[in-house]
């Protein structure tokens, strides 16, 4: 199997893996109060003073989570509710047109259901929030944001956002800014120590850690309203039974992503760049989506014109080759990339792209492949987009 989709999930680190190994052979809740909890909560704790460390943060601005998800409903939900309930005005929740929907969907949902007032913020075709469109949504009724979330790295194009100028201007308005930084962390210069970022997403299994452990920067001052009720574990922010085992293998992993970042960055970005051109070698009308240079270095995200995107994933998936269409699927039913949407393709553009990316243990062999497999399995998407028309 060449494997082309880390953007999704990547390999558990081997030093990960021996840490969580040895930590399940241990007993003990780090909320108990005897010896064993006691070193339970000493596990915990040092894996949230590596993950401080690693962002620029404070540990007791590290909040754990079971994930990105949880840690991105935490922010949008609670931040409005706190946002909301201390001044009833604020009501807007702005967010970027490209988020990933663990941002979208409960924005939209407080919408629905709580009062909110739901805001997206435009992209240019690169899929870059602009600081200036940022300024005019809020001096719109700066009394009335609640929030602004913006993704520091689109998990599909790849696209780097301008997060410090958008901090700067949140702070200038005095409205919390939050950040998923779930594609970033580990990837390009992605940290806390950003003047009037209020909190930042990131999870385990995209860098190395296991699936199951996220957390929830928060910067001093900003609490949000839990969306978990129970034990009050994480300063009565987020409430659950701390995952002994899986924070101290995401610890590993975000504290050894961080001190190979820039090796690791270089050497993926010229394997994406060999991609891309033995891509194009074959498929000469092969289109690059994102910005041309702030990007991420392990993403390649690529439209080919007359194909249909999940047909060409299936067909590389016959060859062995794993990627990704970077579309939502409903039911089955393909649909186009709101991202792309967004960034002004259409909606056959939108339907036609894959998200091919690396992580450790890409090779130049699976560059090799895609481009032994790519050519022809584009001629036969086309071959069945024209029969069927």
């Amino acid at each position: 199997m060449v494997y082309l989709d880390h953007a999704a999930t990547t390999a558990v680190r081997p030093e990960a893996v021996a840490e969580m190994t040895e930590e399940y052979g241990r007993l003990g809740n780090p909320s108990s109060l005897h010896g064993p909890g006691r070193a339970a909560r000493r596990v915990v704790e040092e894996a949230r003073e590596d993950i401080a460390w690693a962002l620029g943060a404070t540990p007791h601005e590290v909040v754990f989570t079971g994930g990105g998800t949880e840690a991105d409903n935490l922010a949008v939900k609670g931040l409005y509710w706190a946002r909301n309930q201390a001044d009833p005005r604020r009501r807007r929740i702005l967010v970027s047109a490209v988020e990933h929907h663990a941002v979208l969907d409960p924005a939209r949902w407080m919408a629905d259901r709580q009062g909110a007032r739901y805001e997206e913020l435009p992209v240019d075709g690169y899929g870059t929030v602009h600081p200036g469109a940022l300024r005019e949504a809020i001096e719109r009724d700066p009394d009335d944001v609640a929030l602004v979330s913006v993704m520091w790295a689109n998990n599909e194009v790849g696209t780097v956002q301008p997060v410090r100028e958008l901090a700067a201007v949140a702070a200038e308005y005095g409205v919390p800014l939050h950040t998923d930084a779930v594609q970033a962390v580990g990837a390009v210069p992605a940290g806390f120590a950003v003047e009037g970022l209020s909190a930042l997403t990131l999870t385990g299994h995209k860098l190395g850690g296991p699936m199951g452990a996220g957390a929830l920067v928060l910067a001093r001052g900003t609490d949000p309203v839990p969306v978990l009720h129970g034990g009050g574990q994480e300063r009565e922010v987020r409430s659950g039974t701390l995952m002994t085992p899986l924070l101290r293998g995401f610890a590993t992993a975000v504290r050894l992503a961080a001190a190979e970042r820039e090796e690791h960055a270089k050497e993926l970005s010229a394997l994406r760049d060999e991609l891309v051109r033995a891509v194009h070698k074959t498929v000469p009308d092969a289109v690059l989506n994102g910005h041309p240079e702030e990007r991420l270095p392990g993403i390649a995200h690529m439209s080919f014109p007359g194909c249909e995107g999940d047909a060409l994933l299936m067909l590389l998936d016959a060859q062995g080759i794993a990627c990704s269409t970077g579309s939502a699927c409903s039911a089955g039913v393909a649909q186009p990339s709101h991202v792309l949407l967004a960034m002004g393709a259409g909606a056959e553009t939108a339907l036609s792209s894959l998200r091919f990316s690396l992580g450790r243990g890409s090779t130049q062999a699976d560059v090799q492949a895609l481009a032994e497999a790519i050519g022809p399995a584009v001629e036969r998407a086309r071959a069945a987009r024209s029969r069927r028309r």
